[in-house]
């Protein structure tokens, strides 16, 4: 019985427990931004009108179920996007900064432009984000924002604490980009 027992144990040990599939895409449910140890904090589908955009998932050093809470917590953070379908470059980087304007004011939104021309002009490079293409927005604090296109740094990293931040409202603000996205990503329940 205690044999039983163990091997039940070690093969519930060997299951990924926080684990989410979204339209197909499997996010782990651990992953690593430097050297902090990330847990899915929570996993979503963005879709515009009836298409599947991407599947992501958010990436905490401790899950949180309040918006400002997982904004504000200290410590680096993971935005991992997984696109579902083909999206030029100038209409990914154009949607993030609608996403930004929508919950920031002009006076913020002016000390961001440099930044998102930068973010822009990583997107430029690659073309077009692809269906298929995993896009991990690795947030560290102090060190910026890493871009990395299917598990390669790309660019710079976009510098700032308040970039970090203001990408996160994207998905997580008063407006963010679709409401129940932002409670799958909180791990709220539909």
């Amino acid at each position: 019985m205690a044999i039983r027992m163990l091997v039940l144990a070690l093969l519930l040990g060997a299951l990924p427990l926080g684990a989410a599939e979204v339209a197909g895409v499997k996010l782990e449910d651990r992953t690593r931004v430097g050297n902090s140890e990330l847990v899915l904090n929570g996993a979503g589908l963005r879709k515009r009108a009836f298409f599947q955009v991407y599947a992501m998932g958010l990436y905490l050093v401790e899950k949180k179920v309040a918006a400002a809470d997982a904004i504000a917590a200290p410590g680096a953070k993971r935005v991992a996007i997984h696109m579902l379908r083909d999206v030029d470059a100038a209409t990914f980087t154009e949607a993030l900064a609608d996403g930004m304007r929508a919950n920031h004011d002009a006076a913020a939104m002016q000390a961001l432009e440099p930044r998102i021309a930068q973010l822009g002009a990583i997107m430029e490079e690659l073309k077009e984000a692809k269906k298929g293409m995993a896009i991990a927005l690795d947030l560290q604090p102090g060190a910026g924002t890493v871009v990395n296109v299917d598990g390669k740094p790309r660019g710079k990293p976009i510098a700032g604490d308040d970039f970090a931040r203001a990408l996160l409202r994207i998905w997580l603000g008063d407006k963010p980009v679709q409401d129940d996205l932002k409670r799958a990503l909180l791990g709220q329940a539909q």
